[in-house]
């Protein structure tokens, strides 16, 4: 009843889950689209609502893919410390260390690149490379590695990375093709920067030449502007030609950062066509970079904002709805829930009623029923031999002489007293103040010509503090030690010492100077029995034995 009522209540967080999971979806693709057509602002809106979606429905998978999105975005346009801020914010949603955790790392990599802070690039670009998990995903950040390098004018290091990422197989499938561009561009002008332009020369062209076949016009950007500062020394028509190409590429893409690199270009190499024109432009676009990077910058944080405040509200609003639908769930439910549990309750306590009525038969029934085994072992084991004797003898011997008759009745005292005994240990134990007397007459049993039981300070115990059901399980737990003594030690001295000095416990020690055992050899179904029997009331039992030293057993019960 409670697991349908739950079900119900449960229906409209169910629904909004659902919603939540189809809006992360429909929101994704329109970012998505909007991000391949270079709308940046819509696709930053998008990808932002996407990921607020799939924060309800606790899809950290889509999560952390819109933050990342969302931080190349930002460092397409130039705002490399908001993109920092998003990545972080992707870190408590990473769970593993895959794809999405390599990327997030390059990312990295790629703002402090941008930003100079080039040995904080190259310990991004290495934690990246460490969570990939194919040599596929660990090419991007390798080759970061080495534009780093290029720019620290390490050239050495650079070129032995981009060769490692040349020579591997993979590199002239067609679909590598783009990164084979990248590399030989890079490897290109690392050559070149080195001093080797020859070498240099034919890896940037093979690179550009890789790029125009497969329209990564945007790769091409850097090869132009590579080859443009490769003849600025040698042809400046020729370095002017490549600037120019890469400026027209760059102003159809957008890209303002290459536009006023191929434009320094322009300038720098003193053409007298248009050079004035290009200053101009470089003046401009220098100008106002700042402020179109400040402007996206707000914008970004805006909609960060204004999607929060949005947050803020709706979760308001839901739990204001939710408030009062649980109101009335309960308004409804409540005389239903009252009703059933009162139902509930009476037929659990009669079901419980009648489980213990019948496993309290059934112990009686078994515990009779060993008792009336042990009886009968005990009788067969003990006294019917000795009464077999007692028959032969009046039998085959004279009961008129003196000593015959006192033999006789001596055989007869001896059956007597085990009868007795057997009657003791199986008798129903006394309670209180009968416990005390019951128990010494207990362990007196066991008292002959050949064996001495000590009993010390009984009387001082307070029985009448100690529960009846431990007052039982002790009383078995020492009749089984004295069977044991009797069977296996051949004690002839044995003392049982009461303690009752601490009120929270009593303690119980055992001590016989029997042959003992090892610890290993000690009979476990005796010791088990005793064993289970005091950790039913929560108390403890432990032996201490040694061949020919003897047995100890001390006993612990808590009084509460």
């Amino acid at each position: 009843m409670i697991f349908l009522v739950s079900c119900h209540e449960d229906k409209s967080t169910i629904t909004i889950v659902d919603l939540s999971k189809k809006d992360a979806s429909i929101f994704q693709k329109k970012a998505i689209l909007q991000f391949q057509k270079n709308n940046f602002n819509n696709a930053f809106y998008y990808f932002n609502k996407s990921k607020i979606s799939a924060e309800i429905t606790q899809d950290s998978a889509d999560v952390v893919y819109n933050l990342i999105q969302m931080a190349s975005i930002q460092q397409i346009n130039g705002d490399y410390y908001g993109s920092k801020e998003t990545l972080t914010e992707a870190l408590p949603y990473v769970k593993r260390k895959d794809i999405y955790s390599a990327s997030i790392n390059n990312y990295f990599g790629i703002a402090d690149k941008e930003l100079s802070i080039y040995e904080d690039a190259i310990f991004y670009y290495k934690e990246a490379i460490k969570d990939c998990k194919d040599e596929t995903c660990k090419n991007p950040p390798l080759n970061n590695i080495a534009v780093v390098y290029i720019k620290q004018k390490k050239y050495d290091e650079a070129i032995s990375i981009l060769e490692s990422l040349r020579n591997k197989q993979n590199i002239d499938i067609p679909s590598s093709a783009k990164r084979k561009g990248r590399v030989l561009d890079n490897l290109g002008y690392a050559y070149f920067k080195k001093g080797d332009s020859e070498k240099g020369f034919i890896l940037i062209n093979e690179g550009l030449e890789i790029r125009s076949q497969i329209d990564d016009f945007y790769g091409s950007i850097e090869s132009n502007l590579h080859l443009a500062e490769y003849y600025q020394k040698l042809d400046i028509k020729k370095s002017n030609e490549y600037a120019k190409d890469a400026y027209e590429i760059a102003t159809q893409f957008n890209s303002i950062d290459e536009r006023l690199k191929a434009l320094a270009f322009l300038i720098s190499n003193r053409q007298q066509e248009n050079n004035e024109q290009y200053a101009q432009k470089f003046i401009y676009l220098n100008d106002s970079i700042i402020k179109i990077r400040n402007n996206f910058k707000n914008k970004f944080a805006k909609i960060k904002y204004d999607s929060k405040k949005e947050k803020d509200e709706n979760q308001k609003l839901r739990l204001e709805k939710a408030e009062s639908l649980l109101i009335l769930q309960k308004i409804k439910y409540q005389r239903f829930l009252f009703l059933s549990g009162i139902v509930f309750l009476i037929v659990l306590i009669a079901l419980l009623i009648r489980y213990f009525k019948i496993k309290t038969k059934t112990e009686r029934i078994k515990a009779s029923y060993e008792t009336e085994t042990r009886i009968a072992k005990k009788i067969h084991d003990e006294l019917a031999n000795d009464v077999f004797h007692a028959i032969t003898f009046t039998q085959t011997q004279s009961l008129t002489e003196v000593n015959t008759k006192e033999n006789l009745i001596q055989k007869l005292d001896d059956i007597y007293q085990r009868v007795r005994g057997i009657s003791r240990e199986n008798n129903e134990i006394l309670n209180s103040l009968e416990f005390s007397k019951n128990l010494k007459d207990l362990l007196a049993t066991y008292n002959d010509h050949s064996r001495n039981i000590i009993i010390n300070n009984i009387e001082k115990v307070d029985w009448e503090l100690i529960d009846e059901t431990k007052k039982v399980t002790l009383y078995r737990v020492l009749q089984e030690l004295m069977v044991n003594m009797k069977k296996h030690s051949l004690a002839s001295l044995i003392v049982v010492k009461f303690d009752n000095s601490d009120s929270k416990k009593l303690i119980v020690d055992y001590v016989d100077n029997g042959k003992g055992c090892n610890k290993a050899e000690i009979i476990k179904n005796g010791i088990q029995n005793m064993e289970n029997r005091i950790l039913s009331i929560n108390g403890t039992i432990i032996f201490d034995t040694e061949p020919e030293k003897g047995f100890k057993a001390k006993i612990i019960i808590p009084n509460n």
